[in-house]
């Protein structure tokens, strides 16, 4: 499992699957090779609910967000 967290806090927002894992690492763009941070906002998710993201990522997504603009969020594998 992959578990996900608010960059700035480091609070744990919940946990994905590998294959929800490829997902975001295919649509989102890295920093650099080994990057584990992305910036995630409505547009993100508008992006991948084309059918591609499950409705567990989708709704961990929009509640790591909230009524913020956008949120950092990193990941660690267990």
């Amino acid at each position: 499992m992959i578990d996900l967290y608010d960059n700035e806090t480091n609070k744990l927002l919940g946990s994905i699957t590998e294959s929800e894992l490829q997902l975001l690492l295919d649509v989102l763009e890295e920093e650099y090779i080994n990057d584990q941070d992305y910036y995630i906002n409505q547009a993100t998710i508008d992006m991948i609910a084309d059918g591609r993201a499950s409705d567990h990522l989708l709704q961990l997504l929009r509640s790591a967000i909230g009524t913020a603009d956008g949120v950092e969020i990193k990941w660690e594998r267990r």
